[in-house]
């Protein structure tokens, strides 16, 4: 079964700036791209840091009220080196959220959630950056078609994983909610099938009505029964 990876919903190449770069610069480029952060690089292309719109804003406040309550949780060095801040390098956060591509989605959202934070910088093994995937680009799944979502459910989960006759089960998705009708081979099969059709990518939800041609899960018992 296919999974999306970071790789499929980032965006790759973001603009970005050096440790240098003026901040009125890095505004510049928020505003006109639209975009919640800007990856600070190394001449090198490694990843030095980041800015968010949210550091900028931060800079702001701490300039107009430095003993502000919103702020007042920092230490004053800290509200200082913000309020005072003129480049990328004195404003970015040293260690950004990082991901590898090949990232799942739902690893991927995990991350954000641990981190608190709402995008992950996308990057190589030798920390060269590759993109930026934000929490939008991870609801991108959700958008997945359901002739798509109906197409990998009885190619990969009926056919290839459970090895089953696609034939026997009626798959019906709609917004991603997929409803099952039929009966598969054997009664065991019931739940490797339910979780994997929830793993698909875009399925919102499970309605099965699947029945069993065979009850091998009550079988072996019933059998020591009639042994005794």
């Amino acid at each position: 079964m296919r999974h999306y990876r970071v790789r499929d919903v980032m965006t790759a190449n973001p603009m970005t700036v050096t440790p240098a770069t003026p901040l009125k610069n890095v505004a510049d480029i928020l505003v006109r791209g639209r975009i919640g952060v800007v990856p600070v690089l190394t001449p090198q292309g490694r990843v030095a840091g980041v800015v968010a719109e949210g550091d900028l804003l931060r800079k702001e406040q701490l300039q107009r009220d430095p003993d502000g309550r919103h702020s007042a949780h920092l230490p004053y060095r800290i509200r200082r080196d913000i309020a005072t801040a003129e480049t990328a390098g004195e404003l970015m956060d040293r260690y950004p959220a990082t991901a590898p591509a090949d990232t799942s989605v739902a690893e991927a959202a995990r991350l954000m959630d641990r981190h608190q934070s709402r995008f992950l910088l996308v990057t190589s093994e030798d920390s060269k950056l590759l993109g930026v995937v934000t929490a939008r680009d991870l609801l991108r799944v959700f958008l997945r078609p359901d002739a798509s979502i109906k197409a990998e459910i009885s190619r990969d989960v009926l056919s290839h994983y459970l090895g089953t006759n696609p034939a026997l089960v009626q798959v019906d998705v709609t917004g991603g909610v997929v409803r099952l009708t039929g009966e598969l081979e054997r009664k065991s099969m019931l739940p490797a099938a339910l979780r994997a059709v929830r793993a698909v990518d875009g399925v919102i939800d499970v309605d099965s009505q699947l029945g069993c041609a065979i009850d091998d899960v009550s079988l072996p018992h019933d059998t020591d029964q009639l042994h005794k």
